[in-house]
C-alpha cells in the first residue's frame, strides 16, 4: 500500500508541466466546457482514491512454486548428502519459469533459500539443533513461503518427536498447499541404548534392593554396564547383549539415606549414538540422617567424630570438592560450614546451596572462626542471604585510619568475566570503607591509569561509577603501577596502609620488586596479591605477598574475586573478633533444659548483627548474637559465631553437654519432610513436558510445585487438578534430558505438608530406534499430495493452480494524471481543437444522408435560434419567430418517413447508425 518509486517519478515529471499549462489557461469558458472539466476532475479523483487503496488483480500463475523441506535431525544425519543430491536433481528438472525454495528442520527450522527461479546449486548451511524432529515448525516455515498456494516436498524419515504436524492440515488446505512425502531411511548405526531403569521408590538403609536395567542393541556385541548411586560407582560389569531388547537385574545393599539417584550407563566400541547411553532413576531411602560438613582446607574439623558418635551419617568436603549439581546437596538434611572462607567457594555453588535451603527445606549452619562470617569474605554473597545475621560491615572495633589502593589488571587477557568480576569486587569495597578512609584505584595494562585518585573517600557513588567504567586495554606491565601505588600512600598520615594487586598475567618488565615492597613495608604499607588463571606469575605474586606481609590468593574460578577483595577490605579496616571471656546468656526456653546446671564460659566470637526477623537464642555480654536462627524459605538456618575447636569456645567445648548441644543444634536444622505420596509420570506432548502426579489419597487440595534443574535454574510450571488425587504439571518450555528436582507443597485443613522428590527426563526419541510417530501419511492424504521415492514430478501441475497478485496502482495513478492533463488542456485551449480532431476522424456522409439531415437541422435551427440569442443577451423574452403547427407536423412526418425508409432497407444498419449519431450531435 502507498505510492512507490515509479509514481514519484510521474509526479516529478508531470506536475511542473501541468503548472505551466495552468498558468496560461484560457480565460473564458462556456457551460459545456465547465461541465466537461467537472466530469474529468471527478473521474480523476475517483481513480486516485482507488489507487491509494493499492488494489490488485489476482491472476492465475503458470509457474509452479515448490518448497523442498529437508530433515536434518540426528536420525537422518548421515543422509544429508543424499537429501542435497535429491534437491539438486529436482531443481535441474524444473521448467524455466518454475520457482523453488529450501527449508531445513530439526528441533528448529531455518530458511535455507527463499523462493526464486534461478537454477543455482543449493546448500544446507543453516544452524539446526538435531536433537529432535519438529515437523510442525518445518511445515509452518515452508507454508509462509507459499502465501498463494504451491507444493511442499518433505524429505524425512517421518519420525516426529516434537510438535504436531497434523495440526497444520487446516492451514495447508486453506492456502491450497499440497504436501508430498519423499521417505528417507533412518540412519542404521551400530548402537546400544539404555531404555529403562527401575528400582523400588522407597528403600531402607541396610536392605538389599533390586535394580532392573533394560537395553536395546542393533547388533550382538559386548558392552560395559556401570551403575552409580549418588555419583558413587556401585556396579561395573561386562555383559553380552543380543540384537533387540535385553533385560538385566542387579542386587546391591543400600548404605545411604535420603534422596537416591541411580544412573545407568552403557559403554561399547563403535557406539553410534552416545546420547542414548544414560538414564536416571530417583528413589528415597529411610534411615539415619545425612549431613554435609564443609571444613577448612587447612585442617580437620572436630565436628565429624562428634556427629558420627551421635548417629549421623557425615560426608566431609573440602571447599574445592563441593559438587556442582543441586541433587548432590539434596541428599543431605543439613549443610554445615566449619570455619570456611568464601574465597575458595565459587558463587554458583553457593547459589545451589541457597536453592536447596530456600526451595527444598534443607538446613544450614555456619560455625565461627577466623575464616568465617565477615572475615571469610561472605559480604553480599548467597550464603549471607541464608544466614540469620548480617556481616556487620560497621564493625565493633574500628581500627585506626586506613589507606587502601587497589591495583587492577585491565590488559586484554582480562577482558570478559574476569574484568567484570574484578570491577564489581572493587566497587563493592567502596561500601565497606568508612568516610574517613582513603581509597585509590589504579588500572594498568602497559602503563598505569589513575581511575580513582588516592584521597579520602567523599563521593562513594562517583567512585563506584569510575571503577565500573574501566575498559580492557593492551599488554601487562606491573612494576610501574605497583611503584605508583606505593608512592601514593607512603607520605599519607595514616595508621594502616594496604595495597591489593590483582592480575592474570606476567609483567613485560622487571624492576627490583623486593626492594620496592620491603621499603614500603618499612613505611607501614602491606601488600596482598591475587593470581587469576594459569597465565599469572604465581611465583612472583606469592613472593610479593610474603615481602609485603600480606596474603596470596591463587584463583582458578574468577567468581571468587569479589569475596577476596571483600575479605581483604574487612581484615584491614576492622577487628571483628571479640576476644574477652564471657558467659553466654540463653534467650530461648528451648535450650533451658540443656543448661540447667549453668552455662560454660566462652573466650571469643565473631561480631555480627541480627537480621530483622531472626531470633536470638544465645547472646554475648555486649548483646551480640552467639547463636541465632531464622526460617529462610522452606529451610532453617543457624549462625553460631564462636568456633568448634575449643580455642574460642573455651570451657564450652570441654563441657560434658557439648556433644548433646551439637546434636540438638543439627537436628533442629533438619527439614520437616514426609514420604512422597505421589507417583510421577513424565510425558512429552507437542513441545511441552507434562508431569502426571497421582495419589491414592484422592484429595483435591491445591498443590504448589517448584521445579529446579541441576544447575539451580527455576523451571516455570503450572499445576492444575484433573481429578481427585490426579494433578497435571505443565511446563512452559521443552525440558532438556537430565535430572530435575521438585518440591511439592500441599495446603489442607491440617496445615501445609511438604514433599521432596525429583524426576528424570529421558533422552529425545530422536535417538531411540523405536521413538516417534508418523503423521505425514495423514498430511499427504488430506492435502492431495503423494508419497514418492524420487523427485520426478516435483514440478508437476498443481491440482489447484497458484495465484499471483499484481498491483494496478500505477495504472490508476497514470490514468488519473492523464485526466488531470485533459482538464488543463481544455482550460487552456477549449473544446474547439478537440471537435476539429473529431470532425477529421468521423466517417464521411453520402449526399442523400446530408440532404435528409438538412431539412431537420434547418427547422431545428429556425426554432431555437432566437432562444440562443436571448440566452447570450441575458433576456427572458420569448422568441419572436413563430412556428406553425404545419411546420411541426412536417418535421415529424419527415422523421417518420426517414425511419420507415431506413427500416425498409434490409441490413442497412450503417445508415441508421449514422442518422442516430447525427441526431445526437444535433441534440448536444
Amino acid at each position: 500500500m502507498g505510492i512507490e518509486f515509479e509514481e514519484v517519478l510521474w509526479l516529478l515529471l508531470l506536475i511542473p508541466l501541468g503548472l505551466v499549462l495552468f498558468l496560461f489557461a484560457k480565460q473564458g469558458m462556456n457551460r459545456k466546457e465547465r461541465r466537461l472539466i467537472l466530469a474529468l476532475r471527478g473521474c480523476a479523483m475517483v481513480l486516485l482514491i482507488f489507487a491509494l487503496a493499492n488494489p490488485s488483480l489476482v491472476l492465475p500463475e503458470k509457474a509452479k512454486p515448490v518448497i523442498f523441506l529437508a530433515d536434518r535431525s540426528a536420525s537422518v544425519s548421515l543422509q544429508e548428502d543424499r537429501i542435497l543430491d535429491l534437491i539438486n536433481r529436482g531443481v535441474h528438472s524444473k521448467h524455466e519459469r518454475d520457482r523453488y525454495g529450501i527449508v531445513s528442520f530439526g528441533e528448529n527450522a531455518v530458511i535455507e533459500q527463499t523462493v526464486s527461479d534461478e537454477r543455482e546449486y543449493p546448500e544446507l548451511v543453516g544452524e539446526i539443533k538435531e536433537g529432535n524432529t519438529n515437523l510442525q515448525e518445518g511445515l509452518e516455515y515452508s507454508s509462509n513461503l507459499l502465501p498463494r498456494g504451491g507444493r511442499i516436498i518433505a524429505m524425512t524419515d517421518g519420525k516426529e518427536t516434537m510438535g504436531g504436524g497434523e495440526d497444520l492440515i487446516p492451514l495447508l488446505k486453506g492456502k491450497k498447499i499440497e504436501v508430498d512425502w519423499m521417505p528417507i531411511a533412518s540412519d542404521t548405526k551400530e548402537d546400544v541404548s539404555v531404555t529403562d531403569v527401575s528400582a523400588p521408590s522407597v528403600q531402607y538403609k541396610g536392605e538389599e534392593t533390586t535394580l532392573n536395567v533394560n537395553t536395546y542393541s542393533t547388533i550382538k556385541k559386548e558392552i560395559e554396564m556401570r551403575i552409580t548411586l549418588n555419583d558413587q560407582l556401585i556396579i561395573k560389569e561386562n555383559l553380552q547383549v543380543q540384537e533387540g531388547n535385553n533385560e538385566f537385574q542387579f542386587k546391591h545393599v543400600v548404605d545411604q539415606s535420603g534422596l537416591l539417584v541411580y544412573k545407568a550407563e552403557v559403554f561399547s566400541k563403535g557406539d553410534g549414538s552416545p546420547e542414548n547411553n544414560t538414564l536416571y532413576h530417583l528413589a528415597r531411602s529411610e534411615g539415619a540422617a545425612k549431613v554435609m560438613l564443609v571444613e577448612n582446607a587447612g585442617g580437620e574439623s572436630a565436628l565429624a567424630p562428634l556427629l558420627n558418635s551421635a548417629g549421623f551419617t557425615v560426608d566431609v568436603y573440602k571447599p574445592e570438592q563441593l559438587p556442582g549439581k543441586l541433587t548432590s546437596y539434596l541428599q543431605y538434611q543439613s549443610i554445615l560450614f566449619d570455619n570456611v572462607a568464601a574465597t575458595s567457594i565459587p558463587e554458583e555453588k553457593m547459589l545451589l546451596m541457597e536453592k536447596s535451603v530456600k526451595e527444598f527445606g534443607r538446613g544450614f549452619i555456619m560455625f565461627g572462626g577466623s575464616d568465617s562470617f565477615a572475615l571469610g569474605g561472605y559480604f553480599k554473597t548467597p550464603i549471607e542471604r541464608i544466614l540469620p545475621v548480617d556481616m556487620d560491615v560497621k564493625g565493633k572495633k574500628e581500627l585506626p585510619s586506613l589507606g587502601l589502593v587497589i591495583v587492577l589488571d585491565r590488559s586484554g587477557s582480562m577482558d570478559g568475566q574476569k574484568l567484570a568480576l574484578a570491577k564489581e569486587a572493587a566497587a563493592r569495597t567502596v561500601s565497606l570503607l568508612r568516610d574517613k578512609d582513603t581509597l585509590g584505584v589504579i588500572a594498568f595494562d602497559d602503563r598505569p591509569w589513575d581511575i580513582v585518585k588516592t584521597k579520602p573517600l567523599t563521593d562513594r557513588k562517583k567512585a563506584e561509577e569510575k571503577i565500573r567504567s574501566i575498559s580492557p586495554g593492551g599488554g601487562t606491565e606491573i612494576y610501574s603501577s605497583l611503584q605508583q601505588a606505593y608512592a601514593s600512600l607512603e607520605n599519607l598520615p595514616l595508621k594502616r596502609k594496604h595495597i591489593i594487586l590483582l592480575t592474570d598475567g606476567q609483567s613485560a618488565t622487571s624492576g627490583s620488586y623486593q626492594t620496592l615492597v620491603e621499603d614500603g613495608h618499612d613505611k607501614q604499607i602491606t601488600l596482598s596479591t591475587v593470581s587469576i588463571g594459569e597465565g599469572a606469575d604465581r611465583g612472583l605474586l606469592n613472593d610479593l605477598s610474603q615481602w609485603g606481609k600480606g596474603r596470596f590468593y591463587d584463583v582458578t574460578d574468577a567468581s571468587v574475586i569479589p569475596s577476596i577483595l571483600t575479605r581483604e577490605t574487612v581484615i584491614t579496616t576492622r577487628n571483628y573478633i571479640e576476644d574477652q571471656p564471657f558467659y553466654p546468656r540463653i534467650t530461648s526456653s528451648d535450650w533451658s533444659p540443656l543448661f540447667k546446671d549453668g552455662v560454660p564460659q566462652m573466650n571469643a566470637y565473631i561480631a555480627t548483627s541480627l537480621k530483622g526477623t531472626a531470633r536470638m537464642e544465645m547472646e554475648s555480654g555486649k548483646n551480640d548474637p552467639v547463636l541465632a536462627t531464622w526460617r529462610y524459605g522452606l529451610g532453617r538456618s543457624f549462625a553460631f559465631t564462636s568456633d568448634t575447636s575449643g580455642k574460642w569456645t573455651g570451657d564450652f567445648a570441654r563441657w560434658q553437654g557439648w556433644p548433646a548441644f551439637l546434636n540438638e543444634l543439627v537436628t533442629r536444622s533438619f527439614p520437616d519432610l514426609r514420604s512422597n505420596p505421589y507417583s510421577i509420570d513424565v510425558k512429552e506432548e507437542n513441545e511441552n513436558t507434562r508431569l502426571k502426579l497421582s495419589s491414592t489419597e484422592g484429595d483435591i487440595s491445591p498443590l504448589e510445585v517448584t521445579v529446579l534443574s541441576e544447575d539451580g535454574k527455576m523451571i516455570p510450571a503450572t499445576t492444575r487438578i484433573k481429578a481427585p488425587g490426579d494433578y497435571e504439571v505443565v511446563f512452559e518450555e521443552h525440558l532438556s534430558p537430565g535430572l530435575y528436582n521438585m518440591n511439592i507443597a500441599k495446603r489442607g485443613e491440617d496445615g501445609e505438608s511438604t514433599f521432596q522428590t525429583g524426576f528424570s527426563v529421558p533422552y529425545s526419541k530422536e535417538y531411540s530406534f523405536k521413538g516417534g510417530y508418523r503423521s505425514l501419511d495423514t498430511i499427504v492424504e488430506e492435502t492431495g499430495g503423494r508419497k514418492a521415492s524420487s523427485v520426478k514430478g516435483a514440478f508437476r501441475d498443481l491440482h489447484e493452480p497458484s495465484f499471483t497478485e499484481r498491483s494496478i496502482q500505477t495504472i490508476l495513478i497514470t490514468a488519473g494524471f492523464l485526466l488531470f492533463f485533459c482538464e488543463i488542456f481544455i482550460r487552456r485551449f477549449g473544446v474547439g481543437p478537440i471537435m476539429m480532431v473529431v470532425d477529421q476522424i468521423k466517417p464521411r456522409r453520402t449526399p442523400q444522408e446530408m440532404k435528409e439531415e438538412t431539412s431537420i437541422e434547418q427547422l431545428d435551427r429556425k426554432v431555437n435560434k432566437e432562444r440562443w440569442n436571448d440566452e447570450r443577451k441575458g433576456t427572458d423574452r420569448q422568441p419572436t419567430l413563430e412556428v406553425t403547427k404545419e411546420d411541426r407536423k412536417s418535421v415529424k412526418k419527415a422523421k417518420r418517413e426517414k425511419k420507415t425508409a431506413e427500416s425498409e432497407v434490409n441490413g442497412d444498419d450503417a445508415r441508421l447508425k449514422r442518422l442516430l449519431e447525427a441526431k445526437k450531435r444535433r441534440e448536444k
